[in-house]
Parts: C-alpha cells; structure tokens; sequence
C-alpha cells in the first residue's frame, strides 16, 4: 500500500514536470523575444542617451542638470522596453500590479518630496530657457549679483558685495527676475534740479549736447530731457539716455560720468544747482515786561 502511494507520488510529480517543460518550451519563443526587445531597448536608450548628452552640451551649460535630464530620457526608454517585454510574454496581471504599486510608490514619494520636486522641475525649465544662464546678472526680490551656477535645485547668484545667495529654483519661476545681460544696451535715468532764475531752454539744450557727446547714441535711441516738477528750491528734470549695460554696475559707472559732466557744463555756464538752505532767526520780540516799563 505505501509502495503503491509512493508510486503514484512520483508518477503525479513527473506530470507535473512534463507539463511544466512543455509550457516552457512553449514559452521558450516569446521568453527569447521578450529578451531580445529588453536588450534592444537598452543599447537603443545608451545610444540615445549619448547623443541627447552631446545635443544638450549646446544648450545647457550645467553638468548636473545635462546629466540628469540624460538619466530620466534613458530610464524612460528602458521602461517602455521592460513593458513590452511583459506583454511579449502575457504576464497582464504582473504588468497591472507593477503599474499601480508604481503608481501608489509615486504618489507617496510626489507628496513626501513635493518641494524638493518643484525645485527639480524648476531647474530643468530653467535649464532651457534663453533668459537665464551663466555669468548673467539678474536682479530678483532684495537680492542682486551674476549667476554663477544653475543646479536642479536652485539658482546661486553673487553678489556685488562678493557674498553668494542661493535662491530655490520655484523662486525664480514663480517670481519675476529681471535680467540685465540679456541686452546689450540700457536705458539710464538721472535726475536733477535747477535754480529758479536759470534760463530752462539753456539748461535743456545744454543737458541734452552734454549726454550726446558722452554717450553715442545708435540707430533710434536719442537723449530724452522733460521737466518734472516746481519743487521747493529747485525746478526739477530727468535725463534719459542710451549706452552698454549688461549689470547693474554699468549703470553706476554711466551715471557718474553724466554727473560729473553735467556738473562742469553747468558750472562753465553760471548754472546753479541748488540745494535746501535752512535759516534760524535768532531774534526774539517776546517780552515779559509791560509797554512803558523799564528794563
């Protein structure tokens, strides 16, 4: 009876074996196939990904961001070819469970990390973007300075004062930066006054020759001179005018050399710029004796 049972054990095993070789055999094809797309679709994504590393080298100036952006494109790729695999070899249900525990996975990772996540997509748009890039001096919040790297998580700028600021990447994105580099030529604002005896069609002509002689106008740019206002001891005016500034120290550099200039032009024609005069009248008409009396 034991003999009996363990015979008919061994013959219920070697079924199983044999139906067990016959669905690899059967398999066998697509389990080849399924290997072969997987190896093609990851020397389709290395070669994919170097050629996408020697395109970015020309518009993205930052290694980490290239090399990242280069990481994600490949993984990509493999993915598309590791499901494909799946469905050569008609594994639906593993393919759906893969699919929904990636996306439960991404879910608790995009809530956990959705800061550090903005910052990354962040750092990728900027990488694109012609209004940003290296050695540009940008202007954003209270703080100034050149750009002097773009990570995938924020922005470092330094500053005039030669201290560096690290600005998250949303930052710039979401807020407004304004960006000096990205023209060559500027428009610089002086303000000043004159007395209220000076001959004003004088002082005009007189501004207006001064800035063009010092800064050569192009093309449609002129010198621009308006009056603004009867102010208290002075009548007052602003200057516009063109000339090269790529940061804010260009500006700086131009509005000293108009200020200087103007101040001997004027100085050479008996043009007085005036300043707040304060006087204090130290004369006393109270008295505390009475009309008739004596001191």
């Amino acid at each position: 009876m034991e003999d009996f049972d363990l015979n008919e054990s061994l013959n219920g095993l070697w079924e199983k074996l044999a139906a067990w070789m016959d669905s690899i055999i059967l398999a066998l094809p697509n389990f080849l196939l399924a290997i072969l797309v997987l190896v093609l679709f990851v020397i389709a994504a290395n070669y994919a990904s170097k050629l996408l590393n020697k395109l970015l080298q020309f518009k993205i100036k930052q290694d980490s961001i290239r090399e990242m952006t280069v990481k994600i494109v490949k993984l990509i790729i493999i993915l598309i070819g590791f499901f494909i695999a799946l469905g050569i070899l008609e594994l639906n249900t593993i393919l759906t469970s893969i699919l929904a525990g990636a996306g439960v996975v991404g879910l608790a990772i995009g809530l956990a990390l959705q800061g550090t996540l903005n910052n990354t997509f962040s750092g990728i748009i900027l990488s694109f973007i012609p209004e940003l890039q290296l050695g540009d001096w940008i202007e954003t919040g209270d703080f100034a300075g050149s750009v002097t790297q773009i990570s995938l998580r924020s922005v470092v700028i330094k500053e005039a004062d030669n201290n560096y600021v690290v600005i998250p990447n949303s930052k710039i994105v979401q807020e407004p930066f304004k960006n000096f580099s990205r023209t060559p030529r500027s428009r610089v604002m002086l303000d000043c006054g004159v007395a209220y005896d000076s001959d004003l069609e004088l002082v005009q002509n007189l501004t207006i020759e001064t800035m063009q002689s010092l800064f050569a106008q192009q093309g449609s740019e002129e010198v621009e001179f308006m009056y603004q206002e009867f102010a208290d001891s002075s009548i007052n005016f602003i200057v516009r005018f063109w000339t090269p500034v790529t940061n804010r120290k260009d500006i700086l550099v131009a509005k000293n050399k108009a200020i200087i200039a103007l101040k001997k032009a004027f100085d050479e024609n008996n043009i007085n710029i005036p300043f707040p005069i304060r006087t204090i009248d130290f004369t006393n008409n109270l008295s505390i004796n009475k009309p008739g009396e004596s001191e």
